[in-house]
């Protein structure tokens, strides 16, 4: 098949399912926080660990919880490395050691999943299923958990700096959102010949006459929930090129689709709880002109033959596999970097010097486009904050957002977790490259300003790239075992995934403390132009967990509408009018602002380091 037919085909495909699925589950994952019913099993979870749902909790509240379950996951995971020789399933496999240990645990934990070794040489299959896919599930949700909180500080209406519960909100996420379709993911991939084991491995022998070893193991569940939670670490070192984790083309983009659908519907469910689908449509135009550009950037690198090996070939089939090639492999490569997954079906470091540049800058974005499970959304809503308050000020109208006022404290928190990722990511490449033990872990070097000595720094600043973003993917040219990259990457994907939510809490926090502005006590705010949601979340009485979305027919009108406010967070169903004096959220003029923004904020911290890297490489 034609290449470019086949590119056309694969992306149609990938947009017609997403389209298919956008309104029914980004409206169900809407009636998941904001439903008022607890299951059977979620109940028992809430008895078992004390825990009283109907308790709300202020950010400060909500933020502790994160990071003490965060804490614990950390703790529970490192020591199971730790000990894995000593339990079942070891398969001969000794515990890891300190550094690497830390590293790996950290990194599941923060959904990053870099990982500096061979899955299949070091972990045994039981740490696989009770530790690293438990954090598959678990850091997922958490990241859906902090989105829903800071939709419930714009939305609240009392200014009882109340955003939720956040065990309720874990609980709902892993039980009726990742659980769920992580089964669908796992069925599909399984009938397509993924391997799923309790077995260790097998022999075999060669063709030659030789004997080998194979290992085997819980593979197609692994590879569905790393895929639905933007986690991407895998259960082999070739990830997702492995025939035993992705062996079809149709598998391929059964795992293309799982990493983007819920990040994608996530911006339907922003709409459906705030009361206005515009905003969320915007938001999804943004995120969609951004991985579109990159998309298109990346084909158009890969697609030329740059050297004699490419030429030869007759395409830039270098790293990649023989049963995806170049239309499949760029369109996972750009997906996995633009949803802070890391999993790969080919290697970036063999992509071009434009195409691997174009991936690297994908994750510099700051992971939006359209971003992780949870944290893609939670992350363009505050580059949203900072376009509202810089473009409110730049054409005389307030700072507000929903109706609530961005002021000295609100865009302090948006500034502190705009500032979070490059600080780590120019700060710890910074002082890794005058390391001199970094030579030695370069796999790409030589005398400065040869093209080895460039792709030698592309390496250390993709590393850190991906760190800080929690993305997970690397140039795999660069060797990560010492204890310093360890350490220094470890921390990295620690304070890259903790200090963000921090701030992003605070900000619900703050906002929740605010009574939108014109709302009196006995008042609730004109409807936008929503579509009624009844019929697909359900009416009856206002929910005690979560937001309410907006139960209003369609129309544009300016005619105030009695609302009931909910007794836990003082949400409405009225979702908020816009006013002359306010920059609307919603629309072409401010998704091209918040698109600008972005893209402002990445250029001009960045730039820089990208013109030593990637440019200057690929303009040799």
């Amino acid at each position: 098949m034609n290449p470019a037919l086949a590119a056309t085909l694969q992306v149609a495909l990938l947009l017609v399912v997403l389209g298919l699925a956008y309104v029914p589950l980004g409206d169900y994952m809407a009636g998941v926080y904001r439903s008022e019913r607890d299951l059977a099993p979620e109940r028992l979870l809430y008895r078992i660990a004390r825990i009283d749902p109907k308790r709300q909790q202020t950010w400060t509240g909500y933020a502790l919880a994160v990071l003490a379950f965060s804490t614990v996951s950390v703790l529970f995971l490192y020591l199971l490395q730790r000990i894995q020789g000593l339990l079942p399933w070891a398969d001969h496999k000794p515990g890891m050691n300190p550094a690497t240990a830390f590293n790996t645990a950290v990194s599941f934990v923060s959904n990053t999943n870099w990982q500096s070794y061979s899955p299949e040489a070091v972990i045994s299959n039981l740490t696989q299923m009770i530790g690293l896919a438990v954090q598959n599930f678990a850091s997922a949700a958490v990241g859906l958990a902090v989105a829903v909180a800071l939709i419930r500080g714009l939305v609240n209406r009392r200014g009882n700096g109340q955003i939720g519960n956040f065990w309720v909100d874990l609980i709902r996420g892993n039980l009726r959102i990742l659980l769920p379709l992580s089964i669908v993911v796992g069925i599909i991939l399984i009938t397509q010949g993924a391997v799923q084991s309790f077995r260790t491995g097998f022999d075999f022998t060669t063709l030659g006459g030789t004997s080998a070893h194979s290992p085997v193991g819980p593979f197609a569940s692994q590879e569905a929930i790393k895929e639905l939670g933007t986690n991407g670490g895998g259960t082999l070192a070739a990830n997702s090129a492995h025939p035993f984790s992705n062996p079809t083309p149709l598998s391929n983009i059964v795992e293309i689709i799982a990493l983007l659908i819920i990040p994608v519907c996530l911006t339907r469910t922003y709409g459906t709880l705030v009361g206005d689908r515009r905003q969320g449509y915007t938001l999804l135009g943004v995120m969609a002109s951004l991985w579109g550009i990159i998309l298109a950037v990346t084909w158009y690198f890969e697609s030329h033959t740059n050297g004699i090996a490419a030429q030869a070939a007759g395409a830039m089939m270098e790293g990649k596999e023989q049963r995806f090639g170049i239309p499949a492999s760029v369109l996972f490569a750009v997906s996995t970097t633009g949803t802070s997954t890391g999993a790969v079906n080919a290697a970036h470091d063999s992509l071009s010097a434009g195409g691997g540049g174009a991936v690297l800058w994908n994750m510099l974005l700051g992971e939006v486009a359209p971003g992780g499970v949870g944290s893609g959304l939670y992350g363009i809503l505050m580059m949203a904050v900072v376009t509202v308050f810089v473009g409110g000020l730049l054409v005389g109208r307030s700072p507000e957002f929903l109706r609530k006022k961005i002021g000295q404290n609100e865009i302090t928190m948006a500034a502190l977790y705009v500032l979070v990722m490059p600080a780590l990511v120019l700060i710890g490449a910074g002082i890794t490259v005058i390391l001199s033990s970094t030579l030695d872990a370069q796999g790409n070097s030589g005398p400065a300003g040869s093209a080895g000595s460039i792709h030698g720094f592309s390496e250390v600043l993709y590393a850190f790239a991906s760190a800080a973003n929690n993305n997970g993917s690397a140039f795999g040219g660069l060797t990560v075992t010492s204890d310093w990259f360890q350490t220094a990457l470890g921390f990295a994907m620690l304070l890259g995934r903790f200090l963000p939510i921090v701030f992003v809490l605070a900000l619900a926090g703050l906002l929740a403390r605010q009574r939108p502005r014109g709302l009196t006590a006995d008042d609730t705010a004109p409807l936008g132009d929503v579509a009624s949601t009844t019929a697909a979340l359900g009416s009856g009485p206002t929910p005690a967990h979560g937001v309410s979305a907006s139960t209003a027919g369609g129309g544009r009108t300016a005619t105030a509408v009695k609302e009931p406010v909910r007794a836990d967070t003082g949400a409405t169903d009225a979702a908020p009018a816009d006013t002359a004096s306010t920059l609307p959220t919603h629309g072409l003029l401010f998704g091209a602002l918040l698109f600008g923004t972005v893209l402002l904020v990445a250029g001009l911290t960045f730039f820089p380091a990208m013109a030593l890297g990637p440019i200057a490489e690929a303009a040799l």
